[in-house]
């Protein structure tokens, strides 16, 4: 273990949700036009893991971390794996390390460069002449792992942006055209996603408490600033929530399965335009927090200042919130998140 970073101390469960209006959360592009992932029996929205961990790469590279993967191009050419890994151990000079301590100083420059592995793991089978790579593992599993998301309801395409690209004239002499047809977004979806932060895999990457501290923002400011595009514009987090487990080992599991649209509360699902129109069921959740109350450090947690969430048939927003979280796990265990704060608190050291 590196003196830098001494590594997570506890495990810690994650739920973040997030919102979609007409936009493509998460195109297909097997499916021929890139239309947005939905599960074919339940008509939900999915949005894969690896859709979210790009943005969150994006956001670390945007905050000034070091990132490895990630999309460069030097000289109009799109560097490789092999430019990307050289560029981590840029810094290093072995004549200045003893020869016992090489294989740490390259594990250790790697990961301080490298914000993402030490997060997310990857496979670094690079066929390199290099001294340094020799040093590293072939793969980092990474601690912190997302399962891909799902809408708490079903959702439907709005074909109206499809039919209205179609008919854009394509030149003075053309009534109407052709381009960018591929224009699939859906009307709305509440999306949910289920993390884990483990404590003992954080040994591998030498992930810190800063570094899940700086998760806590990560996960929020990613899809504030890296959902700009035409297709994902949109989007805003509405929920997200860490608990911070006491005891090794042990966490609750499927926290994300406990929320639900509270049907009462919530407008038909044919009618949902925006976050307005829902509310968010948390009682089953709160229940199972309830029940494990004594294992728990921590709740982190932010929510949106329009969300409506419903406990035990009352409703309210995001203080309502904060205050049904402190009757059950205690004032003293839950953290509001200041976003902003928070993120200057973890930014890169100069």
């Amino acid at each position: 273990m590196s003196e830098h970073y001494p590594t997570v101390s506890n495990r810690s469960e994650i739920v973040f949700a997030y919102d979609a209006v007409d936009a493509n959360p998460n195109g297909n592009p097997l499916s021929g036009a890139n239309r947005p992932r939905i599960d074919p029996h339940t008509d939900q929205a999915i949005v894969t893991d690896v859709r979210l961990k790009r943005y969150l790469r994006d956001q670390l590279q945007d905050d000034g971390h070091g990132v490895y993967i990630r999309n460069v191009k030097e000289d109009g050419d799109q560097a490789t794996r092999e430019d990307l890994l050289k560029a981590r151990l840029k810094d290093l000079d072995l004549d200045d390390v003893d020869e016992d301590d090489i294989e740490n100083a390259v594990f250790s420059q790697f990961l301080e460069n490298s914000a993402d592995i030490r997060y997310f793991g990857a496979t670094m089978s690079v066929d390199m002449d290099d001294e340094k790579v020799d040093h590293l593992p072939d793969h980092f599993t990474g601690p912190v792992q997302f399962s891909p998301g799902k809408s708490l309801h079903r959702v439907m395409e709005n074909e109206e942006y499809n039919s209205l690209t179609s008919v854009i004239a394509t030149g003075d002499d053309k009534a109407q055209g052709g381009f960018d047809l591929d224009d699939h977004r859906i009307q709305y979806a509440f999306i949910g996603f289920h993390g884990l932060v483990d404590e003992h895999g954080a040994e591998d990457t030498l992930l810190s408490d800063r570094d899940v501290r700086r998760l806590d923002t990560l996960c929020w400011r990613a899809l504030k600033n890296q959902t700009i595009s035409r297709s994902k514009v949109g989007q805003e987090p509405r929920l997200y929530l860490r608990v911070e487990y006491a005891d090794e080992s042990f966490h609750l599991g499927g926290l994300d399965q406990d929320l639900k649209l509270d049907s009462e509360e919530s407008d038909p699902i044919e009618e949902l335009r925006n976050v307005r129109d829902i509310c968010v069921d948390m009682s089953a959740l709160l229940e199972r927090l309830d029940g494990a109350s004594d294992r728990i450090d921590t709740v982190h947690v932010v929510a949106s200042d329009v969300l409506e969430v419903s406990v035990d048939g009352k409703t309210g927003g995001h203080e309502f919130l904060y205050d049904a979280l402190e009757s059950v796990v205690g004032s003293e265990s839950v953290r509001v998140i200041d976003v902003y704060e928070d993120a200057k608190a973890t930014a890169p050291e100069e």
